[in-house]
């Protein structure tokens, strides 16, 4: 895959905090000793982040062999064995850590999405992702979306317009903002963020392509289809859960975006242990 400028650049800053001036307790093991570990899963899982995880060993123990059982998007079961790993003692034992953090963070981004994902099949909606991440692993998270079989809203604000409802107020209007943007002439589809059905029409009539609807229950949503007949595409957001996804999306709404896919993430339990 290709990874993004920032990269190469978490990857640094994982290490540094990680190792800081050196391994004080890897130093007991001999320099010269090889080793063999292995990488399992304590708990089921959707795996993502590999690469970073081979980014890490790279960095700190260029010499060490990584075979892979799995690839990414896999779904594991406990105790599956993910890698195996053969190399100098002291590198393994630095890379470790940071290695299994961007693994075991990115892969329970992945099964998160993937739970959600699963709760949805057979409707036409898709689950969506947010600007709501961990500061500095956006690239990285919103790649394990797509891991867990989500797709990607907007990287930033640089990609997207999404007009919201302080934009709306400092524009003076759903019409005023959307014509604005139009101004713009970038070649990006122009998203308004509206409240009730009454801005749903004032959105549409503007000449949104996609129209967000926020916080609105089932009944409202299945309303909003009614009066959207197909013009816009329409994404739920807010107050979207595991118990109430299944309704929202059997509204027909096409896409729904959820933030605590990335921003409320439990790491997947995973554990390196050496072979004797």
């Amino acid at each position: 895959m290709k990874h993004s400028p920032t990269f190469k650049e978490s990857i640094k800053l994982a290490i540094a905090e990680d190792l800081g001036s050196g391994d004080i307790t890897a130093s007991l093991i001999p320099e010269s000793q090889i080793s063999h570990a292995f990488v399992i899963s304590r708990e089921d899982a959707v795996i993502a982040g590999i690469d970073w995880f081979n980014a890490v060993f790279n960095e700190i123990s260029p010499d060490a062999e990584i075979q892979w059982k799995v690839k990414d998007g896999d779904k594991v079961t406990a105790d599956s064995l993910l890698c195996e790993i053969s190399g100098k003692a002291r590198g393994i034992l630095s890379a470790e850590r940071s290695a299994l953090n961007f693994l075991q963070t990115l892969s329970g981004t992945a099964t998160k999405v993937s739970t959600y994902v699963q709760t949805i099949k057979g409707t036409k909606a898709d689950i969506l992702d947010t600007r709501k991440t961990l500061p500095g692993l956006r690239d990285a998270q919103k790649y394990a979306v797509t891991c867990g079989g989500g797709k990607n809203h907007r990287m930033g604000l640089y990609d997207g317009i999404l007009i919201k409802e302080n934009h709306i107020l400092a524009a003076g209007g759903i019409h005023n903002a959307v014509a604005n943007a139009k101004l713009l002439g970038a070649k990006m589809l122009i998203e308004v963020e509206v409240e009730n059905l009454d801005e749903l029409k004032q959105a549409l009539d503007a000449g949104a392509d996609i129209v967000l609807l926020d916080n609105m229950p089932p009944g409202v949503l299945d309303e909003a289809v009614t009066i959207n007949q197909g013009r816009a595409k329409l994404e739920a957001s807010g107050g979207i859960t595991l118990e109430n996804i299944r309704a929202i999306a059997e509204t027909g709404v096409d896409y729904i975006s959820i933030g605590a896919l990335t921003k409320d993430v439990q790491a997947i339990d995973l554990s390196m242990r050496f072979k004797n």
